[in-house]
């Protein structure tokens, strides 16, 4: 069997090391093992040793997942080198609309009041909460399905006609939140209840025309998760 791997420049690559990864059940621990080569045969592993911290950042730094150090903003919620979630106040927001429909046509283009929000990057997936409070959360706040449509139970975002930034770091979080606010709203993604609002929807943001005052939070729907849960689950419900 022949692996191909493209890393921008030309390299020789020799198998010095292997790790074996044994599991019963929830439990599980690794093994490393030195590869030694013979003439004319198949190279064999020698006796394993625990591996270590020192050896899994070193591997985690060959594999390009070091991250330099950032001075983290206040609105910036959790930072793991895959993963960055932040908050974003409740405010005015223009909304766009493109599933043809006549209801949603006459919304589209328009200010709308929005509660705030909780956005989260997981390598290139944006997931997107809202808040009833607007003030920064905590890992107990409880969260809400954010009240938009190409956006699931999960929070994950479909992320449609969105032009997704180049940059996953703390100076092009702004750029995700106004992408996603600049993309269209064209189709309920999956089976999530995005508003308790009793017409909808629709009737939510049909309400909301042209009003100045805040985003109604009672009509948010719970989304069963606190801010810890929603970062820890990175997505997965």
């Amino acid at each position: 069997m022949n692996t191909h791997i493209r890393i921008g420049d030309n390299r020789t690559f020799a198998l010095k090391q292997a790790v074996l990864l044994y599991q019963d059940g929830t439990r599980a621990f690794a093994t490393l093992h030195e590869v030694k080569h013979r003439p004319n045969q198949a190279p064999y592993l020698t006796a394993g040793q625990s591996v270590t911290t020192g050896f899994l950042e070193t591997l985690a730094n060959g594999l390009g997942a070091s991250m330099a150090a950032e001075v983290l903003p206040e609105h910036v919620l959790a930072r793991t080198p895959d993963l960055i979630a932040w908050w974003s106040r409740a405010r005015r927001r223009l909304m766009f609309f493109g599933d043809g429909n006549t209801e949603t046509k006459v919304l589209n283009g328009k200010m709308y009041p929005h509660p705030a929000l909780v956005f989260m990057i997981q390598g290139r997936e944006l997931f997107v909460r809202a808040l009833a409070a607007n003030c920064r959360p905590n890992g107990h706040s409880r969260l809400y399905n954010a009240p938009y449509w190409n956006t699931d139970a999960h929070g994950h975002v479909c992320l449609g006609s969105m032009r997704v930034p180049d940059e996953t770091g703390v100076t092009s979080l702004s750029a995700w939140e106004n992408s996603y606010f600049a993309s269209e709203f064209t189709h309920p993604s999956g089976a999530v209840r995005l508003t308790t609002h009793p017409s909808g929807f629709v009737g939510l943001w049909s309400s909301l025309t042209g009003r100045k005052r805040t985003f109604p939070v009672k009509f948010l729907a719970e989304s069963r998760q606190t801010l810890q849960e929603f970062v820890e689950r990175r997505g997965e419900g």
